[in-house]
């Protein structure tokens, strides 16, 4: 599929509307955030089923700023319209499917009655 380009207006539809989207937080002038764009546009292609999508934070300050981005690359997974990952740094592409196989097996509802249940 590869990836899409998200923007304040289409952000929260795209995470909530799909089970599980991956979103890559960049800018142009960043060294790791080029090194990771072709790990992160290849893993697209081989699981058509996730949403793979990216924000550039020059372009979209204010959706950087609103997701709490201090450092790119960010790299946020979300789950039936749950945040379940975020992290800064360029993945390698064994790490990136360590995640994808993560969020794949990660049972949202249990992993929230959880967090409820030690708050």
């Amino acid at each position: 599929m590869g990836t899409i380009t998200l923007g304040a207006e289409s952000f929260e539809r795209t995470v909530t509307d799909n089970h599980i989207v991956l979103v890559d937080f960049w800018a142009a002038w960043c060294g790791p955030c080029r090194m990771f764009a072709p790990v992160y546009e290849k893993a697209s292609v081989e699981h058509p089923d996730i949403v793979f999508a990216k924000v550039d934070t020059e372009a979209e300050q204010g959706l950087a700023a609103a997701a709490g981005i201090t450092s790119i690359p960010t790299l946020m997974a979300f789950k039936g319209g749950t945040l379940v990952f975020s992290q800064p740094g360029a993945l390698p592409a064994a790490a990136l499917e360590q995640v994808i196989a993560a969020v794949r097996d990660l049972d949202v509802d249990a992993a929230l009655a959880e967090q409820e249940r030690s708050a």
